[in-house]
């Protein structure tokens, strides 16, 4: 758009403008990006799709923020990784829980997501035996890195469950696998879901799904990076 503004030549602005309104049209259709994202999901996990009960969760982090000086722990769009697995905790299927997850940020370094959901599960109800805690990570890699190391000393030789989003799990799993960890993938946080024909989902355009490239985008591009480094 704003290169089409700044040209004098009117044949090549029509042309910018419309490679600008087509480009956004199509990053902004519910539909198309549908397509795209169901090609890279791995389909939710059913719990009557489990064959049996699980040693230990492991929870990928990346779904909540510690607010400093709220004391709230404020969960984003991701935070069915822990509230499906709380509730596999719950009915049993899950014998124990590993949060895993340091931080990524650049700043406020000593805060540890891990160990602020352990403090909110605690609080509404969940016994402090059966929480464990990795929270050294920075990145999916280190997720898999350090859980092992935990899972290797407490749990050898037994029943592993990886829970992440529907988006992450396929560049998680390949890294849990690399580190030669058998784990049963527990996929949760879906977005594209069913295909759908509604007039407003095949033609009016929605910013909501530019967010949604973005985390697409973010995932196919850290698959590539790992395969580069050897990570999956």
């Amino acid at each position: 758009m704003l290169l089409a503004f700044f040209t004098k030549n009117t044949k090549k602005q029509r042309r910018r403008y419309l490679t600008a309104i087509i480009l956004f049209f199509f990053f902004s259709n519910g539909f198309i990006f549908d397509e795209f994202s169901r090609s890279w999901e791995k389909p939710a996990t059913h719990p009557n799709d489990l064959e049996k009960e699980y040693d230990v969760a492991v929870v990928l982090g990346g779904y909540s923020f510690y607010m400093l000086g709220s004391d709230q722990l404020n969960f984003f769009d991701a935070s069915d990784r822990i509230l499906q697995t709380a509730r596999l905790k719950k009915a049993g299927i899950v014998k124990k829980l590993l949060l895993s997850g340091g931080t990524g940020k650049l700043t406020d370094r000593e805060i540890r997501e891990a160990d602020h959901v352990k403090d909110y599960l605690v609080d509404i109800g969940f016994k402090e035996r059966d929480i464990l805690v990795e929270r050294e990570s920075n990145n999916t890699y280190e997720n898999a890195l350090y859980s092992k190391q935990i899972i290797d000393s407490l749990f050898p030789n037994k029943s592993i469950m990886l829970v992440t989003s529907s988006y992450h799990m396929r560049r998680s799993e390949a890294c849990f696998k690399k580190l030669g960890m058998d784990v049963q993938p527990y996929v949760v946080d879906g977005v594209s879901g069913p295909r759908k024909y509604y007039l407003d989902h095949l033609f009016v355009p929605n910013a909501e799904y530019l967010r949604h490239w973005n985390g697409l985008i973010h995932e196919i591009v850290g698959f590539v990076v790992y395969w580069v480094l050897g990570y999956v």
